[in-house]
């Protein structure tokens, strides 16, 4: 299949130039409603902070789509008018869980009925697993709409340091942006290239030290929106390989959140309960500044997201050796922080 390149590099650069502009207004708007993140315990930063910046990615994302889709192959707008309508529900959702503080219960049970949104548009899983497929295809649904529920909540509880979130997101994105140009789906690379787009132009103003955060109105809609993306260009594509490279392509909010799950579990803790377990609190915890650990964990997501491209391209002789790598510089990391803190 051919791919229009013009149009992928002119939905990038398009939502990177919406986004960079509306930061500043998503502050004002933050501001006069009252959206503001004050200092806690868990928290990061000693000063109130507005905190609806995801409104910037969001329209950045949404206008692109708008300006462009004239250009886009129309033979998915069912799937695409069911995605919208969900993450315009997720944004709601987020835009007042920031400006009310939203139980728990009430965010999952709205984020799940997004989900059934988007599946009832015709966007599931339907390859998970083979040889057991036909098993589990009855669970194709279920699946889907907690592999989306899953992703939105795991970039959620990511966003803790300046910067994180948007970075990882624009990582994970653009890592979707070449697993679906391999699949061969430009719907999904055009969605996959806005996304990250949008999350590079909110960046200037959301990493360390930031001037906006982007709340749950962002975080819960960049993990919604790379969840179904997933679905559309890389579930597709790869059969028995799809759920692994999925999971990589996602893989440090993925990995955090199945951690903080066991982490949470094993203690008798309800799951959505807050605690300082997730890695980037350790990496603070452990002496790194914020852009350090932030920086780090830009790498292990860029790993994760290459990783996941070597896979699909079945490069067996590359991915051995990074994966040597990272066991290497993991080793190397373990024994010079061990000797640090002996010394100390």
């Amino acid at each position: 299949m051919e791919h229009d390149w013009v149009l992928y590099i002119a939905a990038f650069s398009t939502a990177f130039a919406i986004a960079n502009v509306m930061t500043p207004v998503a502050k004002k708007i933050s501001l006069k409603v009252g959206a503001i993140d004050y200092p806690k315990g868990r928290g990061m930063h000693s000063e109130p902070m507005p905190r609806m910046g995801g409104i910037a990615i969001f329209v950045g994302f949404m206008l692109t789509l708008f300006l462009l889709y004239r250009f886009m192959e129309h033979d998915k707008s069912e799937q695409m008018a069911g995605f919208v309508v969900g993450a315009s529900i997720i944004v709601a959702l987020g835009i007042l869980d920031d400006c009310f503080n939203l139980k728990a219960r009430v965010k999952l049970v709205v984020q799940i009925i997004a989900a059934v949104v988007v599946v009832l548009a015709g966007i599931r899983i339907d390859v998970v697993l083979w040889p057991v497929t036909t098993v589990l295809q009855q669970f194709s649904i279920p699946i889907t709409i907690l592999w989306i529920v899953g992703v939105t909540n795991a970039v959620n509880l990511l966003d803790g340091l300046d910067g994180l979130a948007a970075g990882v997101s624009a990582i994970a994105a653009l890592s979707l942006v070449v697993l679906c140009v391999l699949t061969g789906d430009p719907v999904a690379v055009v969605l996959s290239a806005t996304l990250a787009g949008s999350c590079l132009g909110f960046l200037p103003r959301n990493f360390n030290p930031a001037q906006i955060f982007m709340g749950d109105t962002g975080s819960t809609f960049l993990g919604f929106t790379l969840a179904v993306t997933s679905i559309m260009g890389v579930f597709k594509g790869y059969a028995f390989l799809a759920l692994v490279v999925s999971m990589l392509s996602l893989g440090l909010p993925v990995f955090d959140t199945a951690f903080a799950i066991v982490r949470r579990s094993a203690r008798g803790e309800s799951i959505m309960s807050p605690d300082r377990g997730h890695l980037h609190h350790i990496l603070i915890d452990k002496g790194f500044s914020q852009k350090q650990a932030v920086m780090l964990l830009y790498g292990i997501s860029t790993l994760c997201g290459l990783l996941a491209i070597f896979i699909a391209m079945k490069d067996a002789k590359t991915f051995v050796v990074i994966l040597l790598t990272v066991f290497l510089l993991s080793f190397i990391v373990y024994y010079f922080n061990n000797k640090r803190n002996d010394r100390g």
